[in-house]
């Protein structure tokens, strides 16, 4: 079975664009089959996206799973920051390219990595609606690592369904991180994990 979290460039291709409105600014997403959320920006990345404090948001970011492009997207149009972005998914990775040349982004950067094994260096905010399919293991394997790739007192931004596990992450991540909650929407929690 394909996922967007696997490498899926047999799967037939639709091309499409779609609309996504978020602080009176508006973006056009191109989507295709396998990726995730390939019909409307999905409720836990808007949750996310309008919980962000941009101007709070500098220095060097990585869009972790990003699919085709909206976190780090919405992100490079709002602040200075230099935006990373990566997937494991090529058809993500190409479709992350042509949005960010449709909405006119030049200050991000889109590569094929499997997590962060092309990363190399350290960032001041990871962020990301993280791929909760792939398993509590290696989903928590994603968030604990991204430790080694934070500046201190850098920050990991998440958002996670409370159905999908958001209050055992909360509590097994405060081993880890200083754990706080930016916000509750929807069913969806977006929480900050400060490299202390």
């Amino acid at each position: 079975m394909q996922h967007y979290f696997t490498n899926n460039t047999k799967l037939k291709s639709n091309e499409k664009i779609i609309k996504f409105k978020l602080n009176n600014k508006e973006y056009k997403f191109m989507t295709d089959n396998g990726v995730f959320s390939k019909d409307n920006i999905d409720i836990g990345t808007t949750v996310l996206l309008s919980s962000l404090n941009f101007e709070n948001i500098s220095g060097n970011v990585l869009d972790m799973g990003c699919g085709y492009g909206t976190i780090g997207i919405v992100i490079a149009k709002n602040c200075d920051a230099k935006i990373d972005m990566v997937d494991i998914n090529e058809r993500a990775i190409k479709l992350a390219k042509e949005n960010i040349e449709l909405n006119k982004v030049c200050n991000a950067y889109v590569f094929l990595s499997d997590a962060y094994e092309k990363i190399n260096k350290k960032y001041d905010y990871i962020i990301s609606n993280p791929p909760i399919r792939i398993g509590k293991n290696n989903l928590y394997n994603i968030l604990i690592t991204a430790k080694n790739y934070l500046r201190e007192n850098g920050e990991l931004i998440i958002v996670i369904n409370k159905h999908q596990g958001a209050k055992t992450l909360i509590k097994d991540m405060s081993k880890y991180y200083l754990v706080s909650i930016i916000e509750k929407k929807h069913d969806f929690f977006v929480i900050s994990l400060k490299n202390n």
